[in-house]
C-alpha cells in the first residue's frame, strides 16, 4: 500500500493557552510544562463536516483525482454532527463520487486501524484507489470547567489517499479493556428505558492513561518493527499521536531514538485524537520533510484501550 496524497484542516479559532486561563484557574505556564501545548483550534461558526470536506477536496487537489476516482471512503469520527447518514456518506456526495462509505470508530487509534482495513480491501482487488479522513471533534464532549482535560484537547481533520503498491505496509494492532478513557453518551428519551445516562464528559485517568500509552506505543512498534526484521534507527520519522509532549518524549527515550526523528505539532495543535498523525503527515508532506524512500512509522493509542503502529515506505517525490 502507498500514499498518494495528504490533505488536513482545522478551525479558524486559535484557543490559546492564555485565553484559558481568563476562563479557568490555570496559566500558560502550568498547560506547557504539563503537556507541551500552547494552543488549539476549536470549533465555532464551522462544522466538523466542513473540516473534513476540506481536507478531503485538499487531498484531490494534490493527486489531481477526482470523486469519481475514489473506489471506497473511510471515515473515522467519535461523534459526528449527525448520527445519519454517516459523515463518508456525506464526504462521499460532496467530492462527487459514488462507491462505498462508512463510519468508523477505534478512538485515538482509528487512523492506523482506517489503513489496516484499506491495506486489505487494495490487497483483495475490491477497491484501487480508497479516500481516508479522520475528522474530530473533540470540543463537543469534554468539560469545560475542567482543566486536567480540557486544555489537552484540539478540533481537526486529516486525511490520506492511498492506493496498491509499494513496499510491504507492516501493521500491529491490539484492543485491551480499560475505563481509564471514556465518554458515556446520553441518549434520546424511551418510555421504557429504565437506567438513567450520565451527561457525555469525557472521563480519564490521566496517570492511567499516561502509563499505558508508553507501553502499548512502545511494544507496539517494537512488534512492528520485528515483523519488518528492522532496527529503530533504519525508520527515518516515527509520527506518534499527539496526545503529550512528556509521552512523546518517553517512548522517544525508551525506543533510543533522535530528536529529529520524532516530529510533532502538539504545541499549536494540541490532542486531536484519530486527527492527529493525519495532520501531522500532511503538515510535514506540505513542508517537504519526506523525501522518496523514506521509512516511516505510525503509533496511536486511545479510549478503548485501543493501540497500533503501521510501518509504510513514503512513495511521493
Amino acid at each position: 500500500m502507498k500514499i498518494i496524497a495528504t490533505g488536513s484542516s482545522v478551525p479558524q479559532l486559535e484557543l490559546t493557552n492564555d485565553m484559558l486561563s481568563q476562563m479557568m484557574d490555570t496559566s500558560d505556564e502550568w498547560i506547557r510544562t504539563r503537556t507541551g501545548i500552547q494552543s488549539r483550534r476549536i470549533l465555532s461558526t464551522e462544522s466538523l463536516t466542513d473540516l473534513a470536506i476540506a481536507a478531503a477536496k485538499k487531498c484531490l487537489d494534490q493527486s489531481s483525482l477526482q470523486g469519481s476516482d475514489i473506489d471506497y471512503i473511510l471515515c473515522h469520527n467519535i461523534v459526528s454532527d449527525i448520527v445519519t447518514p454517516s459523515m463518508a456518506s456525506i464526504i462521499n456526495k460532496e467530492i462527487g463520487s459514488c462507491c462505498p462509505t462508512v463510519d468508523l470508530n477505534s478512538a485515538c487509534t482509528g487512523f492506523i486501524y482506517a489503513l489496516d482495513i484499506a491495506d486489505s480491501l487494495l490487497k483483495t482487488g475490491k477497491a484501487r484507489r480508497i479516500l481516508i479522513v479522520c475528522a474530530e471533534e473533540m470540543s463537543h464532549f469534554i468539560d469545560w470547567d475542567k482543566r486536567e482535560t480540557c486544555v489537552l484537547f484540539g478540533d481537526a481533520a486529516g486525511a490520506v489517499i492511498v492506493e496498491d503498491g509499494g513496499d510491504e505496509t507492516y501493521f500491529h494492532l491490539s484492543t485491551k479493556y480499560t475505563d481509564a478513557l471514556n465518554c458515556n453518551s446520553k441518549y434520546a428519551s424511551s418510555p421504557f428505558r429504565k437506567r438513567e445516562m450520565p451527561y457525555h464528559y469525557l472521563e480519564m485517568r490521566g496517570r492511567d492513561v499516561f502509563k499505558l500509552a508508553i507501553l502499548n506505543s512502545s511494544n507496539d512498534i517494537k512488534k512492528v518493527l520485528e515483523k519488518a526484521n528492522i532496527k529503530p534507527n533504519d525508520v527515518d520519522y516515527y509520527l506518534l499521536h499527539q496526545a503529550n509532549i512528556r509521552i512523546l518524549e518517553a517512548i522517544r527515550k525508551e525506543l533510543d531514538l533522535p530528536e529529529k526523528s520524532v516530529p510533532h505539532n502538539i504545541e499549536k495543535r494540541g490532542n486531536t485524537s484519530s486527527a492527529s498523525i493525519p495532520v501531522l503527515l500532511d503538515e510535514l508532506n506540505r513542508s517537504h520533510t519526506f523525501k522518496k524512500g523514506d521509512l516511516l512509522a505510525f503509533s496511536a493509542f486511545g479510549a478503548g484501550f485501543t493501540s497500533g503502529a503501521c510501518l509504510i515506505r513514503w512513495q511521493l517525490d
